[in-house]
């Protein structure tokens, strides 16, 4: 039974079977969220989807960038660069892309403002564009 169901805007409906929610910042002890953590975080989040779905692949939605602190002079790392506060794992599946396989399948890095699971009345705009036939894989049960 998925988690959820979404239509995305090309008309496939898809499931999410699986779903990682992580604070974006959380357990961080000293230093300040800037480009270069940023990226370290979402290169790790990218890992932690292909360790969890390593046959299937994996896609990141760029994250929308806040700077708050625009009008002050950055620090050593440059200026604070905030992410949406909840880093989001997920592995949706759908029919097959080529009628020969069973299923297709999409493991999606994305980050959010709330720790809700996407559904289909609240769910991202970037989530519900994904390019699907393009970003998917088929493969059999």
């Amino acid at each position: 039974m998925p988690l959820s169901r979404l239509l995305l805007a090309s008309g496939r409906p898809v499931e999410l079977s699986d779903l990682q929610l992580s604070s974006t910042y959380g357990g961080v002890l000293e230093g300040y969220p800037c480009k270069p953590f940023n990226e370290m975080k979402i290169k790790g989040l990218l890992r932690a989807a292909e360790n969890a779905f390593p046959s299937i692949p994996v896609h990141l939605l760029p994250p929308a960038r806040e700077y708050p602190e625009a009008d002050r002079s950055p620090g050593g790392f440059g200026p604070v660069e905030l992410l949406p506060p909840v880093a989001c794992i997920g592995a949706f599946h759908s029919k097959a892309i080529d009628p020969g396989y069973d299923r297709s399948s999409l493991a999606v890095v994305w980050f959010q403002a709330t720790p809700e699971a996407p559904s289909a009345d609240r769910a991202d705009p970037a989530l519900r564009g994904l390019r699907w036939e393009e970003l998917a894989r088929d493969h059999e049960l």
